[in-house]
């Protein structure tokens, strides 16, 4: 026989490959498993080169140089790529939803599998090997293969709660058995562990194995964010970082590899909706399903060659009768041991996640298939029984011989029977709600056949024959030409009638998800917020059953300011930082509100295009609207409280959305042949270089976007009108003291009642007073904009406020105290005439909000700056209040001639009299807040007064 040459090895690959293409091919349509018949095939094709001894030439080289392959070798070719595609490709919030029933199953579950095993063979087998042998198999067969699982699953169509808890469960359990693996086989070397060095070394090789994966996701998902949809270089990472994980688990950290890679493609999995965009996306998963298929078809024929070699090319011990009867046996306490594992773990899985039923765990007892991994680990072994006295060339070669057995029956028994199993339980059937939205979309199908006919019936291109042409339309044949909507049918039925409205509300969910992903590609969205969106929906959808529309609800969580001003508020962290955070959060939630109104829009839309008007849509749609109300209100605050934030994320959107619009522009040009090759390629790299220009500003902006600038202490003070004109040492102890800050919504400033320590000058947002007077139930509710400067009156008073004050919206504000300004308003004189200006349009606005409702602060300062005048009267003197002219009571008590008894207190707004002169009345209650608000012409001055008194001749009041 000729030697083996390396270029033998691509023979074996090539014919693989194509003995793969005609498998799937042959079996597509059929109810035998690809990878069954994979395994068959290699089966045979080893047999004919150990077996039967014919001479098969270079295939017999190519054969038997696969066949030496190293074990470790193999893992490390195949198993990287195998697993990346297998996390990566599984439903993030599946997995976040199925996280603890998968790792029950992976944790305690190997372990009890282990010792299940390995005390049946210590006791029942005749091959008198000590507990740490027999453990060490029992590691070996604990390992439910996540090739086998994940190649049959895609073809059994399972659901995907069942799929991804099966999947999941048979990639973390792999590494699970590998760390357990590798702690009885050092026992058996001789290694002695106590108990807390067992606990140890599980800790270290798991735990340090997540870690890995999780840092090596991260670093991923940063550096593919430099890349920003470029998909050769996003396909090279991904793969490169495969196995480059896989190695310094392995080889550095001596931690599982397995569980390094599962990890990693699990975290970029959970980013890969938003990380990746449009078409780069779809590439990198076609990729990805390309590669797995690839490797699958070499794996498991290339299993199928090394089982045949062990059992045909094994020492004489391992081919006796009795090994047979034995295998056959061990087998079955492989089925008993998982079974024993399901049992026992079942309470807490039906507990966890989306539960689990009776039949879907006996469906998770019948999928751990064994495969690659465990007859690596017993080539392993095999490979190492010549060179340790502590391993004999016969326990290796029945490890092998063991193994490949027990791969084989999993394989070809659990594997080729799963679809019965699923069929005789009837979970291979679409569901009530499926077959609902399948049977409405064929009947869209019919008319949008009908419709198009109708349209091509009446073009100038001829008749044609419209049987005929349904004839060859196989999706048609069944169809009956009057559809039913399945809205219109009976709904006496309460469960049929609620089925179709669960069915309707994820119609509609799934719809907002789209919208959400095309807002992504074409830069609307940041990719946190969508992040965020998107799984707002898969929340959602997951409570169609038990509430309505309920998205909204998801995200309010995300964006609730209080929850992040009771961690950041505590006093411990910068109040840059703070004020920083709020500003991003104020950021992220006009992102969310607004793509949320939007998608809702779109999809209220689409969702009457597909399925028309019926009870079930208005009641979808109406609960749509209900939950819009709060996410508008939440929007108006943010613009209304922070116009920066709008023009910030604005720019952002419509430079990308231009720019992709020009690119779609120019290839459609260049597709209608409007432009030669040669201009469409000259003004493709003219757009190109701006779109090149672009995203690497736009790089910039998702790695370090742009703040809303907070103007200095300085620029505020020397900007606004009433501080400005502050003498010079007054403005330079505020510009050395004030501080900016930031509160949440529905934060308390200051209450009634209380002397405030703090003034607060509003910067951006608004600022509501509730007024309560004892006399009355009701409250007069005010809001202020930037620019008021609120506590004053306390200050220049020495009286308790008044009113409670609370931040509407978000508020960015700049912070006086009143132990710094009050010194200076007792020194200088002019100073408090100064703020006793500014005080007297707050004070308007809250005791006349009525007649200064619709006039802005800017207007109320010019008009009370050019027609107010402050002064102050002594006891015994008299105010008067002409016609047209209104008073506000700052300091002292006033008292009315005719009704010494009626006493007026500040503050008070003192109105021209609207019945007889000298009254001092309150109006009527529940049109005004009584006690301050009074009417007359005259008061007589008990102590001390300052009054602020304005004419307003020719003004409208």
């Amino acid at each position: 026989m000729a030697k083996p040459t390396p270029t033998d090895g691509v023979l074996f690959v090539g014919l693989s490959c194509v003995a793969g293409v005609a498998c799937r091919h042959l079996l597509r349509g059929t109810r035998v498993p690809y990878t069954v018949a994979l395994l068959l095939l290699g089966l045979a094709i080893g047999s004919l080169e150990f077996g039967a001894r014919m001479p098969l030439g270079a295939l017999g080289n190519a054969i038997r140089l696969w066949a030496d392959i190293d074990p470790d070798l193999l893992l490390a070719v195949f198993l990287p790529p195998l697993l990346f595609e297998g996390s990566f490709s599984m439903d993030s919030h599946q997995i976040k939803k199925c996280m603890v029933q998968m790792l029950l199953l992976a944790g305690p579950g190997v372990i009890i599998s282990t010792f299940c095993i390995g005390c049946a063979l210590k006791l029942t087998f005749p091959y008198e090997w000590s507990w740490q042998t027999s453990l060490l198999l029992g590691a070996i067969l604990s390992a439910t293969d996540p090739v086998a699982v994940v190649a049959s699953l895609k073809e059994l169509g399972t659901s995907k709660k069942l799929s991804t808890i099966i999947e999941g469960e048979s990639m973390v359990n792999d590494g699970a058995s590998v760390v357990v693996y590798q702690l009885f086989y050092k026992m058996v070397l001789g290694w002695h562990f106590q108990w807390a060095d067992i606990f140890k070394f599980l800790t270290e090789a798991t735990v340090g194995a997540l870690g890995l994966g999780i840092a090596f996701g991260i670093v991923s998902v940063y550096l593919l964010g430099f890349m920003h949809n470029d998909p050769e270089i996003n396909l090279a990472l991904t793969l490169s970082v495969s196995y480059l994980s896989y190695f310094t688990a392995q080889e550095v950290a001596d931690s599982s590899g397995i569980l390094t890679v599962v990890t990693l493609g699990m975290v970029i999995a959970a980013v890969a909706r938003t990380t990746f965009k449009g078409n780069c996306r779809q590439s990198l998963h076609n990729f990805w399903e390309g590669t797995a298929y690839i490797a699958n078809t070499l794996i498991f024929i290339l299993s199928g060659v090394i089982m045949a070699k062990g059992f045909l090319c094994s020492d004489n011990s391992a081919k006796t009768g009795s090994s047979w009867g034995y295998l056959f046996l061990l087998y079955v306490f492989t089925q008993v041991a998982r079974a024993i594992v399901v049992v026992t773990l079942y309470p807490l899985i039906q507990y966890f996640g989306y539960g689990l039923s009776w039949k879907e765990a006996v469906v998770v007892f019948w999928s751990g298939l064994r495969g690659a991994v465990a007859l690596s680990m017993a080539l392993s072994i095999k490979d190492a029984s010549g060179a340790t006295p502590y391993i004999s060339s016969e326990t290796g070669n029945l490890f092998l011989f063991l193994t490949a057995g027990t791969v084989f029956l999993t394989l070809v028994v659990n594997g080729s029977t799963a679809q019965f199993l699923l069929s005789f339980f009837g979970m291979d059937e679409l569901s009530q709600m499926e077959k609902l939205t399948l049977d409405y979309t064929k009947y869209k199908m019919m008319d949008v056949a009908l419709e198009a006919r109708e349209n091509l019936q009446n073009d100038d291109l001829g008749p044609f024959d419209w049987l005929a042409v349904k004839s060859y339309m196989m999706s048609l044949n069944n169809m009956e030409l009057e559809g039913v909507h399945p809205h219109s049918v009976s709904t006496s039925s309460s469960n049929l009638a609620q089925i179709n409205l669960q069915a309707t509300r994820v119609c509609f969910l799934r719809g907002a998800q789209a919208v959400y992903k095309r807002m992504l590609d074409d830069g609307w969205l940041t990719q946190i917020t969508a992040y965020f969106l998107m799984g707002s929906v898969d929340d959602a959808m997951d409570s169609v059953s038990r509430e309505p529309l309920c998205d909204w609800k998801c995200l309010k969580v995300q964006i609730d300011f209080r929850n992040d001003y009771k961690c950041f508020g505590i006093g411990i962290f910068p109040q840059k930082l703070v004020n920083y955070l709020t500003i991003e959060k104020l950021k992220f939630a006009y992102y969310t509100c607004s793509a949320f109104l939007q998608a809702h829009k779109i999809a209220r839309r689409k969702i009457r295009e597909y399925m028309g008007e019926s009870n079930v849509i208005a009641d979808v749609i109406s609960e749509s609207e209900a939950e819009e109300k709060e996410a508008r209100k939440l929007l108006e605050d943010i613009v209304l409280a922070f116009p920066e934030v709008l023009r910030i994320v604005r720019t952002s959107q419509v430079t990308y959305s231009l720019l992709n619009d020009l690119e779609d522009y120019i290839q459609n040009l260049g597709r209608d042949g409007v432009l030669d090759d040669k201009l469409s390629l000259h003004l493709h790299e003219l757009v190109q270089n701006s779109v090149l220009c672009w995203q690497s500003d736009y790089k910039k902006l998702l790695r370090s976007p742009p703040r809303i600038k907070v103007p200095r202490a300085r620029a505020v003070i020397s900007q606004h009108p009433c501080l400005r004109s502050l003498p010079y040492e007054v403005r330079q102890a505020l510009e050395n003291s004030v501080k900016e800050t930031v509160k949440p919504q529905g934060l308390v400033l200051s209450e009634k009642g209380c002397l405030p320590r703090s003034l607060f000058l509003i910067a951006n947002g608004l600022v509501k007073s509730e007024v309560r007077c004892p006399n009355s139930p009701h409250g007069l509710y005010t809001t202020f904009p930037q620019g008021c400067i609120m506590g004053l009156y306390e200050l220049l008073s020495g009286n308790t406020s008044f009113c409670d004050l609370t931040s509407d919206t978000v508020v960015l504000c700049y912070v006086i105290e009143v132990k710094v300004l009050l010194p200076l308003v007792r020194l200088i004189p002019e100073v408090k005439n100064i703020l006793w200006q500014e005080c007297i349009i707050v004070l308007a606005k809250l005791m006349l909000t009525q007649e200064f409702e619709k006039t802005s602060i800017p207007d109320l300062r010019t008009l009370f700056l050019e027609r107010s005048s402050i002064i102050t009267y002594i006891a015994g003197e008299a105010v008067e209040i002409w016609n047209e002219s209104i008073g506000f009571l700052l300091e002292g008590l006033l008292r009315t001639p005719d009704l010494p008894s009626v006493a007026v207190e500040s503050p008070a707004a003192l109105l021209p009299s609207q019945e007889s002169p000298n009254s001092s009345t309150p109006e009527a209650p529940g049109s005004t807040m009584s006690g301050f608000r009074h009417y007359g012409s005259r008061y007589q001055v008990e102590q001390m007064a300052t009054v602020a008194r304005v004419d307003l001749s020719g003004r409208c009041f």
